[in-house]
C-alpha cells in the first residue's frame, strides 16, 4: 500500500468551518462527475457530504451503478476502495482521500502467508477443503480464494456461504476474521473442537497435522481491532446497570461475547433491528462508535448505548477526515486525480470471480444468536 504524504497547505491548516463550506462548495462544482461513498464507520462530519451510506460492498456496487460519475471518493478502508475498483465502470476512478486509512484485519492476512496455509492444507486434505474469505480482506486474497474454487462473504451471508461450502468439500479455510467464522460455524452446529486455528505468524500455523485432519473449518488468526474490544464482562456489566437492556453485537466480537448477547448480526442487521425496534426500548450496542451514536442519534426515543465502557474507535477509518475529502475534492477540480486505487488484472480478474460466486449464493436467512453445537459430519 503507498504511503499516505502529510497532507499539503493551505488543507491542512484551515478552519473547520471554512473546510466545510469549501467541500460543499467543490462538491457542487463537481457536480455529478463526483459520487461520495460514506461508510457506516465514517465520522457525521464526512457522512453529511456522503451520495450513498452503507457497508463496504453494499457501497461499492451503489459506485458502480453511479454511471454519471468519473470518479468514486470511497471515504472508507483500502480494501473497501479495491473492491470498489473491482466493481467499478472502466470510466471510473476510484479514490482513498487517506491512502494510510488501512484495516488491520485485512493486514492480518497475506497472499503469501494464505498459500502457506493451503500446502499445509492440501498436504493433509488433498482436494478436500475450500477457501473462503471475508469481505475485509486484500485484493489479493479475494483473488486466492478465487483461484482456489471458493467465494467471498460478508457478515450477512456467512451462514449460507459456510453452508454451501461444505456442500463442495470436506473442510473449510476461512480467512482472515477468526471470530466470525467461530461465530458463524457454531451457529450451524460445528463444536468448538471441530475448529482449527491457524496463526500465520508461527510454524506451521501452530497447528499439528491432526488437528487439521480433524477439523470441519480452520480459522485464520485474525479480528477487528474494534470488535476485539468488547469483553464478556461488558454483557452482565450493562445488564446490572439498565435492566431490560437488549444487547446486540456484531459477529466479529468473539464468541464468549456473542454467547452472551441477545442478538448477533452483520451491520445492516443492527440498525435495521434498532430502527424497527418500539420506542421507549433501550439498546446495548456491540460495534464501532460513530455508528452507535448515529443510531442514538436517529432513535431520539430509544436509549442507545455502546456495550463497552470504552470509546471502539475504528482508528484508521478516523483517518477519513474533512480536510483531506476537501484536498480531494479541490484536486480534481485542478484535473488532479489524486490517491487513485487500481487493482491490476490478473487480481481483478480472480477476485472478481470469487465475488461472483459469492453473488450466486441464495438468499440469507435473518441471522440467529450462535446456540450450542450439534454433532456434525
Amino acid at each position: 500500500m503507498e504511503f499516505q504524504q502529510p497532507l499539503p497547505e493551505p488543507w491542512a491548516s484551515l478552519p473547520e468551518d471554512q473546510t466545510l463550506a469549501r467541500i460543499r462548495a467543490a462538491k457542487a462544482a463537481l457536480g455529478r462527475r463526483v459520487f461520495i461513498l460514506g461508510h457506516h464507520y465514517q465520522m457525521d462530519e464526512i457522512i453529511q457530504f456522503a451520495d450513498a451510506r452503507g457497508d463496504s460492498f453494499r457501497l461499492s456496487q451503489i459506485g458502480s451503478q453511479a454511471v454519471d460519475a468519473e470518479f468514486l471518493v470511497f471515504c472508507g478502508v483500502h480494501f473497501m476502495a479495491e473492491s470498489a475498483d473491482i466493481l467499478a465502470q472502466p470510466h471510473q476512478a476510484v479514490i482513498l482521500p487517506d491512502l494510510s486509512a488501512g484495516c488491520s484485519m485485512a493486514d492480518m492476512a497475506t497472499f503469501e502467508q494464505a498459500e502457506d496455509a493451503w500446502a499445509a492444507m492440501q498436504d493433509v486434505a488433498p482436494g478436500r477443503v475450500i477457501p473462503q474469505t471475508y469481505m475485509n480482506s486484500s485484493a489479493a486474497i479475494k483473488a486466492f480464494v478465487g483461484k482456489n474454487g471458493g467465494s467471498v462473504t460478508t457478515s450477512s451471508n456467512c451462514r449460507v456461504a459456510f453452508e454451501s461450502g461444505w456442500k463442495q468439500a470436506e473442510k473449510i479455510l476461512f480467512l482472515p476474521d477468526e471470530h466470525l467464522g467461530r461465530n458463524t460455524a457454531f451457529s450451524l452446529g460445528v463444536p468448538l473442537d471441530r475448529m482449527a486455528v491457524w496463526d500465520p505468524r508461527k510454524d506451521h500455523g501452530g497447528v499439528t497435522k491432526k488437528e487439521l485432519r480433524d477439523a470441519k473449518i480452520v480459522l485464520w488468526k485474525g479480528c477487528c481491532s474494534v470488535h476485539q474490544k468488547f469483553g464478556p464482562d461488558d454483557v452482565p456489566r450493562v445488564r446490572v446497570a439498565m435492566p431490560g437492556i437488549q444487547v446486540i453485537v456484531h459477529p466479529e466480537c468473539r464468541w464468549e461475547v456473542c454467547q452472551l448477547a441477545d442478538h448477533v448480526g452483520s451491520t445492516d442487521f443492527i440498525i435495521r433491528t434498532v430502527n424497527a425496534a418500539p420506542e421507549g426500548s433501550a439498546w446495548a450496542v456491540g460495534t464501532e462508535i460513530h455508528l452507535t451514536h448515529r443510531l442514538a442519534q436517529e432513535n431520539p426515543g430509544k436509549t442507545v448505548i455502546s456495550l463497552a465502557g470504552i470509546q471502539c474507535l475504528c482508528s484508521t477509518m478516523f483517518r477519513i477526515d474533512p480536510p483531506h475529502l476537501l484536498w480531494i475534492l479541490e484536486s480534481l477540480l485542478e484535473g488532479r486525480v489524486p490517491n487513485r486505487i487500481t487493482v491490476d488484472a490478473d487480481t481483478r480478474k480472480w477476485a472478481r470471480v470469487a465475488l461472483d460466486r459469492m453473488l450466486a449464493l441464495p438468499a440469507s436467512p435473518v441471522p440467529a444468536r450462535p446456540t450450542a453445537a450439534a454433532t456434525v459430519d
